[in-house]
């Protein structure tokens, strides 16, 4: 249905921008194949408006002239639709063509090179926007492998509220969650998105990797207002623990839980098997911890304790 009216509003907008004279509603009724499938005239006159209405959104300058006849006609001339001249200095267009290099292993490759290229063909300076000759040891890449990334992406941009279905990472199955979706970023080679979970009234943050089945489109607008500002990063960096003004002391199992013994202040054996660390105490350490089984076992606080042990007895529930 989409891509129909996408379609469909491209027709409407070439044949406006085409024309010399204005055209009637029934002439453009007759140049366009989805305005021929209307069921009446009243279903064309409701289709035609609201597309007139969407064109002028997106920024269309429609002029709607009366003929000698009586009837209305509309146009779209060229000169009033025109966009100013591109002007890109050397930093610029370098910039924009690091941009379209960091995509080239994503879906949106394509998009980002025709856009290159349509900026060549404006005059954007071509040595600048063209990869340099040298072989560097680090070259800029955005890696997408989520099927959820595209249809998110689509659904941020169009604020359209969306239903999937998650596992968390402590959790047996997935669960279906609601979501008004604001941003996506990658940070530390996972994609996330940012957005208002409307069953618990909150924001929440979503890996794509845990993403399960197909991300649905749902009817409606969002009921909470999107932040000026949405710090993806920060808050997956709060939500792993990352952000921490405590410290945790958790007994881990050797040769076990490197990740851990990375993020450790302090470090000792104890023997046994078993060693003594001192890791940064944020939130989500306790759904972090969970994940790594009975490698380990927390000793104090006794708040983190009792949450990863809740956690625990859930998943064995399930």
């Amino acid at each position: 249905m989409a891509i129909a009216k996408a379609e469909r509003l491209m027709n409407l907008a070439l044949c406006l921008l085409g024309t010399r004279r204005p055209l009637s509603k029934r002439e453009l009724r007759g140049s366009i194949e989805a305005y021929l499938e209307a069921a009446s005239d009243d279903a064309f006159n409701r289709m035609f408006e609201r597309d007139k209405d969407d064109l002028r959104e997106l920024g269309l300058v429609i002029e709607t002239v009366d003929n000698l006849d009586g009837d209305t006609g509309y146009l779209a001339r060229r000169d009033s639709n025109r966009l100013p001249p591109v002007t890109l200095d050397a930093e610029e267009a370098a910039a924009l063509g690091l941009a379209a290099k960091v995509w080239q292993q994503a879906r949106l490759a394509g998009a980002a090179s025709g856009a290159l290229q349509k900026l060549r063909a404006a005059g954007m300076p071509e040595e600048a926007a063209e990869p340099r000759e040298t072989h560097s040891a680090l070259e800029p890449r955005i890696p997408v492998h989520e099927a959820a990334f595209e249809p998110l992406m689509l659904a941020c941009r169009d604020r359209r509220p969306v239903v999937f279905d998650y596992r968390k990472a402590t959790a047996a199955r997935p669960a279906t969650r609601h979501v008004e979706p604001w941003a996506l970023e990658c940070w530390r080679g996972h994609w996330y998105l940012a957005g208002w979970d409307t069953d618990r009234a909150a924001e929440r943050v979503f890996r794509l990797s845990r993403i399960t089945g197909r991300v649905r489109s749902k009817a409606g607008k969002f009921s909470a207002a999107v932040p000026d500002v949405v710090t993806v990063r920060e808050t997956v960096a709060s939500w792993a623990g990352e952000i921490a003004e405590r410290s945790a002391r958790i007994r881990l199992r050797s040769e076990a839980g490197y990740p851990l013994r990375a993020k450790a202040t302090t470090q000792r054996e104890l023997g046994d098997g078993w060693d003594e660390l001192e890791i940064p105490y944020g939130h989500g350490l306790d759904a972090w911890l969970v994940e790594f089984g009975p490698d380990v076992v927390v000793l104090e606080p006794a708040e983190l304790r009792a949450e990863v042990v809740d956690r625990l007895r859930a998943v064995a529930k399930d």
